[in-house]
């Protein structure tokens, strides 16, 4: 009976969660059970199976608001037993202190009743890095005195040059000693890799991360190299600026929705404004803290319709989750867009259809 009611989710949706070792933003799936948070990552536009970090509850304490950041204003704090802080941005304020209120009252009930998951307090993350600069440590690796020592290896037959193994990046951290321990390297390296400073080589590191496993492998056998094309990062914004009057109308919904792109068809979780005098649908990058939006339409001459799960719709890539609509603007474009529940999926396609 027990074990039925700590498996009870209370809570789930999507956050922007601040990174420990860089400090960025990733929006991230969490799930509010009774005594600890959990979250995952969403892969392309399926939620990922694999739990990427788990926040115990038990004597954590909760700031909202928390106003440290000028241009995020719906961050909320939880400070964990062992004075470990998570940095966490809702889509609008009653989210954010929705999300608070439901997270403090799943505390108080472990103060006072006691209970709870004892097993560690941090997620994978580590609670020893502090403000690690990913481009020094690149930088390091390149040192040609002290970096990473670059080989040729062998695998299944082909030959791959200027690479190294995963063992080998993770003794070179802890031997620089920018690690403590193999598990925290494993994480360094991890989001060297996710922000796109490495890349898989061969068979084995490249199905690790297709599959959505561990993200960085500690393996003698899994290879990896530098990114041919990491100076070329960050993004380049756009010349043209919205026109403010896009941005004046009355903001009626906000939330988190996932956006399949147009070009390349992947899928990305974008905060969505839906304001109305003028009806305009703006989309977010909840990964940037500036408030410009990366893309809009106006809703004059829309139409917008849901798409049935069963089976997967003309026009949709990759492994989706479900509850998909589609908008078609005026001058014929396209939108394929995905909400987390079937419940949300009918609220967007309802007050979308009342500013049309």
């Amino acid at each position: 009976m027990e074990t039925t009611k700590k498996n009870t989710i209370l809570r789930e949706g999507f956050l922007v969660k601040r990174g420990h070792l860089v400090h960025n933003w990733k929006p991230r799936w969490f799930v509010l059970m009774p005594d600890k948070l959990l979250y995952y990552k969403y892969k392309g536009g399926k939620r990922d199976s694999c739990q990427r970090g788990k926040i115990l509850l038990k004597d954590c304490a909760i700031t909202c608001p928390f106003l440290e950041y000028d241009n995020r204003p719906l961050v909320f704090r939880l400070q964990t037993k062992n004075a470990t802080e998570h940095f966490l941005e809702a889509c609008s304020r009653e989210e954010r202190d929705d999300w608070a209120a439901d997270i403090t009252a799943a505390a108080d009930k472990l103060r006072t009743g006691g209970g709870g998951d004892e097993s560690g307090q941090t997620d994978p993350a580590g609670s020893h890095f502090h403000d690690i600069n990913l481009s020094k440590v690149l930088d390091s690796m390149y040192d040609v005195h002290s970096g990473i020592t670059l080989t040729n290896h062998v695998e299944q037959g082909s030959t791959y040059s200027n690479c190294f193994s995963g063992s080998a990046m993770v003794d070179w951290l802890v031997f620089m000693q920018l690690t403590l321990t193999r598990t925290e390297a494993v994480t360094l390296a991890s989001a060297l890799l996710e922000e796109g400073f490495l890349k898989t080589v061969g068979l084995k590191s490249v199905e690790a991360l297709r599959t959505g496993g561990e993200q960085f492998l500690d393996d003698s056998t899994a290879l990896y190299s530098f990114a041919e094309n990491f100076k070329k990062r960050g993004t380049v914004k756009a010349e043209t600026s919205l026109a403010a009057v896009e941005l004046s109308g009355k903001v009626i919904k906000r939330g988190y929705l996932l956006k399949q792109g147009h070009k390349r068809k992947n899928w990305k979780v974008r905060l969505f404004v839906l304001r109305s005098e003028p009806a305009f649908l703006h989309y977010y990058d909840p990964t940037k803290d500036d408030v410009t939006p990366v893309g809009g339409f106006s809703l004059r001459g829309c139409l917008v319709s849901a798409l049935d799960d069963n089976g997967v719709p003309s026009g949709v890539k990759g492994n989706i989750q479900g509850n998909l609509f589609k908008i078609i603007t005026q001058s014929d474009v396209h939108y394929f867009i995905q909400a987390p529940t079937r419940q949300q999926k009918m609220d967007w396609i309802d007050a979308i259809r009342e500013q049309i």
